[in-house]
């Protein structure tokens, strides 16, 4: 693949990692908003707005935090390894680099783990790295959120036979979902995981080539302070 078909893809992701988190805070700001107008100016209230709005901000937390390693927007403390010659410097950071990765798949494992019953998927085995399968876990396909409505037909029913269907007489049913099932919302685990996942390890590449110094050091701190003394020397 050519330098520019790189850029360019790298480009769609950037998009549509920044719509998603745009669209999600935008969201709760207009749900958070209409319900405060209905309540005190109506004496009413969208009863599901509340959970959307939780489900919403905790996309936007594992989410973001993903995207954080991304544009290296994580606060750390690199007082000491700032004291260091830079041969010692990326050793430091390649071993940080290499407990994160750890630390990030043992999240993907745990995650996967969390939602796979929601989806009457398998969950793995073994304690801390996947040994196999686990087939005869008990599945909860049929659990649903508390207030959350399926918006269209359409979707109700795929998510009924996908996630809450079964065999009976060796004919396939489902029971009918009243609400949203808690497989949508709780999606994100995984999918963060891996994100976070692979953010690492692209972060710990760009150490191991020379292109930064660190994972995830943001100086806003800094920053805000040179911005101050520049403002009030003008």
């Amino acid at each position: 693949m050519s330098q520019a078909k790189r850029s360019d893809a790298r480009g769609v992701v950037d998009t549509i990692e920044e719509t998603a988190i745009a669209v999600l805070l935008g969201g709760m700001t207009l749900l958070t908003f209409i319900n405060v107008v209905l309540r005190y100016g109506f004496n009413s209230s969208i009863i599901w707005s509340l959970e959307v709005v939780l489900v919403m901000f905790a996309w936007l937390v594992l989410f973001g935090i993903s995207y954080g390693f991304k544009v290296t927007a994580h606060l750390g403390v690199d007082a000491v390894t700032n004291l260091l010659p830079p041969g010692a410097r990326k050793t430091v950071a390649l071993v940080a680099g290499g407990l994160c990765i750890a630390y990030a798949a043992l999240f993907v494992k745990g995650a996967w783990d969390y939602w796979a019953p929601f989806a009457d998927l398998p969950k793995t085995t073994g304690r801390w790295f996947p040994t196999g399968l686990d087939w005869g876990a008990r599945t909860y396909g049929y659990t649903e959120t508390g207030q959350i409505p399926i918006p269209f037909d359409w979707l109700k029913s795929w998510l009924e036979q996908t996630f809450n269907s079964y065999v009976e007489g060796g004919e396939r049913k489902f029971d009918e979902y009243s609400k949203l099932p808690v497989v949508v919302p709780y999606v994100i685990l995984p999918i963060s995981a891996v994100l976070l996942l692979f953010r690492i390890v692209q972060a710990v590449g760009r150490v191991w080539r020379g292109e930064d110094e660190s994972l995830i050091v943001s100086h806003e701190a800094e920053d805000a302070v040179e911005e101050a003394a520049l403002l009030n020397r003008d």
